[in-house]
């Protein structure tokens, strides 16, 4: 197994672990080539964030995308994962693990000062794995969103 940073090149064999990581979680309207668009902007802009791959014989098998954003409150950069999804059959494996290592050490690598995430509420699974690598809810908060349209 590797796990490796992904590249431009990378960007068709990921949008197949989006699109399973989508179905996974509910996410509606999965739109192939505007999500591509978008993927290929990460992979070719570092200063947006990266995106890692792990391999199994040439299959792809898990990604983990990390977008950067500026926080006052959090004195400066911070880092938010993004997707984070490994195939059913290698979960458990130590593969999140390794994925969610290379975020945090790209986040402190880039100066981030906190590194964040959303996880569905019924999704006990990942939260127990979270918790298990450091992570905890932030209390007195809950996430609100508003659809800007379409970029």
């Amino acid at each position: 197994m590797i796990v490796r940073r992904a590249s431009p090149g990378d960007a068709a064999a990921l949008l197949v672990l989006v699109a399973q990581y989508w179905e996974f979680e509910g996410i509606p309207a999965f739109a192939p080539d505007a999500v591509q668009a978008q993927l290929e902007r990460l992979l070719s802009s570092p200063s947006l964030g990266a995106v890692w791959v792990a391999m199994e014989a040439q299959r792809s098998v898990g990604y983990l995308s990390l977008v950067y954003v500026f926080s006052l409150e959090h004195r400066g950069m911070t880092a938010e994962i993004d997707e984070f999804f490994v195939v059913p059959e290698h979960r458990a494996s130590g593969l999140g693990s390794q994925l969610l290592a290379e975020a945090e050490a790209e986040s402190v690598r880039h100066g981030c000062t906190n590194i964040s995430l959303q996880i569905g509420s019924a999704n006990r699974r990942a939260n127990e794995f979270y918790r298990r690598h450091g992570y905890s809810a932030r209390s007195a908060f809950q996430l609100l969103e508003k659809d800007l349209g379409a970029v």
